[in-house]
């Protein structure tokens, strides 16, 4: 079996597909610029700080790592370079969390982000591929269906045909670009794919290598790969991890935000930067509502309210943080374009409703036992607790 040169392998790619490259190469340089994306890649939005750190780093670099470890860690964190830049915070949380991942893609083993729904692991997952590697596109996405193509690479099936099993009809996965130009790979919901794909990461993990037999090649991954994962243990349809691929995985479970005020900041933070993308207006006034939705979820989530008195039941959804930032982001839109530009209880409403009874059969008096005994007496939540009894 011969290996392929990554600038072999490459350029094979390259010259496969010149023409499609060529032909789209403005429209993706349009894209790519973010001008027009509705939800640019991490690479483009933040475009100012990557350089700003990149300017004022001079500490060592892993090979083919745009950024030094500790700068990426700065850039996931927040933080205030030298000259004056703010970098804002990407990732709200322990900081020991994000310097175990970092420090974990400078090493030969891979990164699994592993935490129950909407604990930010796909939102960690693209920032570091960003900061790392200045691309967070090399991307395959774990569903049911995905097919063991999608990890390794497929087949042009016209020339395969035409020409017989040859570089130019191979098509190469996310994973296999990554490892032939030294760059960081993701895999999101891993638990999601069937376990007899996952198993084809063993070799890619643990030997460096792709063997393409077809051809009798391999493509061996050069200095700088490394893949993150993501994964979850909650919802339906989750498949286990192997021992073996699992020993493959240098393991960090992000948490969910321990305070509320933790929470609240992480909320605003992003329903600010999703409102500015959609282009809604600034709704003012809005600090109080996104702290109610927050205490709403956390003590639903916890099974008992904020002061400890009394306990509620849970539930059967998640009840993430991800969800009451969907929650906020909905309630900012109608008080924008269908009220009077406050945010108030009664946009609020009909989000939380959705986001609490996923089963109506369950779930519902759930909402209703909590609106009655907690959200009724608390001072200050009555029109909170009328709008929420009108859509219920």
């Amino acid at each position: 079996m011969h290996a392929v040169s990554p600038a072999g392998e490459q350029a094979a790619t390259q010259r496969q597909t010149g023409t499609e490259t060529e032909a789209g190469a403005e429209s993706e340089a349009g894209t790519r610029s973010g001008a027009e994306a509705l939800r640019p890649h991490a690479e483009n939005a933040f475009a100012d700080e990557l350089a700003a750190l990149a300017a004022a780093d001079d500490r060592p670099r892993p090979e083919r790592w745009r950024l030094s470890p500790w700068a990426v860690a700065t850039y996931l964190l927040g933080g205030e370079l030298p000259d004056g830049t703010v970098i804002t915070p990407k990732y709200v949380g322990p900081r020991r969390i994000v310097e175990v991942a970092v420090s974990t893609l400078a090493t030969d083993r891979a990164l699994l982000l592993l935490g129950v729904p909407g604990t930010a692991k796909t939102w960690v997952s693209e920032h570091l591929a960003a900061a790392v590697s200045r691309d967070s596109t090399l991307l395959v996405q774990g569903t049911a269906g995905t097919a063991e193509e999608a990890i390794r690479y497929g087949w042009n099936y016209a020339r395969l045909l035409a020409e017989g099993p040859s570089r130019r009809a191979l098509v190469p996965s996310p994973v296999m670009r990554a490892m032939q130009q030294g760059l960081t790979a993701r895999v999101e919901e891993l638990t999601r794919i069937p376990a007899d794909v996952q198993d084809t990461l063993i070799t890619v993990l643990s030997e460096k290598t792709l063997p393409v037999p077809e051809l009798g090649e391999e493509v061996q991954a050069v200095r700088g790969f490394n893949l993150i994962a993501t994964a979850n243990d909650r919802d339906r349809g989750v498949n286990e991890l192997s021992s073996a691929l699992r020993r493959r995985f240098n393991t960090v479970v992000l948490p969910l935000p321990e305070t509320a005020e933790a929470e609240v900041d992480i909320v605003s933070r992003r329903v600010g930067q999703i409102g500015r993308s959609l282009g809604l207006p600034p709704v003012p006034d809005g600090a109080a509502e996104i702290r109610r939705v927050v205490t709403v979820f956390r003590e639903l989530r916890d099974g008992v309210t904020a002061d400890g008195r009394t306990k509620v039941k849970s539930p059967s959804g998640t009840l993430s943080t991800a969800e009451a930032i969907s929650v906020v982001t909905g309630g900012l839109a109608l008080a924008a374009h269908f009220g009077d530009g406050v945010l108030r209880p009664g946009d609020m409403a009909s989000g939380i409703l959705g986001a609490v009874v996923r089963d109506p059969a369950s779930d519902r008096t759930v909402w209703q036992e909590y609106l009655e005994a907690v959200v009724r007496e608390r001072d200050g939540w009555k029109d909170f607790y009328r709008a929420c009894r009108e859509v219920s």
